[in-house]
């Protein structure tokens, strides 16, 4: 299956321009831009949407974080307007605060803790600057639910949902973006391991389980299918009850 990614490139900044003219005609782009390639490519395309007067970036380390130069770096390059919030003492905070509740706030809670708050942080900007929340997830990690709920899986418009790992690259590469923004190893962010470590198995193996149905490895085949389905709610719209009053 071809991907033509020239074409792809100018309907999504197309579609990022359709979007803002219905939903936030005036408004700025926000941007949490973490140095890694969706987040640049994101900033990318909708500098080329909206121009970079219209785009804002947003950078959120919680405390010290090593490749922070590459969020400033794609700004500069880009030409955008940015800004560093630090999460750290809203971390601690709410941290301090759960720890005289509970005995243990350790697992998937704490680690969970950040982008939520960089969510926040990042809608309290939008709101601020009067902008609209870009969503920087791709498709590649939705499947597996390698996003967080209400945090980096939130958002008010996303370009790359339906996009693979691979494809959002060829994206970048389409808009000009340097390799470093491109190609640089995709780490979490949270507890310092790359993504690839985290689930087990690599990107290229799953867009091409996606896009072609093949996964040579019968034990990764199951995992993938196994996260894709305990993961789906993360994906489908809030169940509501059904009530409709009587007539």
């Amino acid at each position: 299956m071809s991907f033509d990614a020239e074409k792809v490139t100018k309907e999504i900044v197309q579609w990022i321009r359709d979007w803002f003219e219905e939903n936030g005609k005036g408004c700025k782009a926000v941007v949490g831009l973490s140095g890694g390639k969706d987040s640049s490519v994101v900033a990318a395309l909708c500098v080329e949407a909206l121009g970079k007067e219209n785009v804002f970036g947003v950078m959120m380390p919680n405390g010290e974080q090593f490749d922070i130069d590459v969020s400033h770096k794609l700004a500069e390059h880009l030409g955008i307007e940015s800004i560093v919030v630090n999460i750290k003492d809203a971390y601690n905070g709410v941290v301090g605060e759960l720890a005289k509740h509970f005995d243990s706030f350790e697992g998937q809670a704490r680690v969970n803790l950040p982008p939520r708050l960089r969510m926040a942080a990042l809608y309290a900007v939008s709101q601020t600057v009067n902008g609209r929340v870009a969503n920087t997830c791709n498709l590649s990690e939705d499947w597996v639910g390698y996003a967080t709920k209400f945090g980096d899986g939130a958002g008010d418009f996303s370009p790359l949902s339906k996009l693979t790992v691979q494809e959002v690259k060829a994206v970048g590469r389409v808009l000009g973006l340097p390799s470093m923004f491109v190609d640089k190893v995709p780490i979490d962010g949270l507890c310092g391991l790359s993504d690839e470590d985290n689930l087990g198995f690599t990107y290229a193996v799953l867009d091409r389980y996606i896009r072609e149905g093949v996964c040579e490895d019968e034990e990764t085949r199951q995992k993938i299918d196994r996260l894709h389905k305990a993961n789906l709610f993360k994906l489908q719209p809030m169940p509501t009850f059904p009530y409709e009053p009587e007539q």
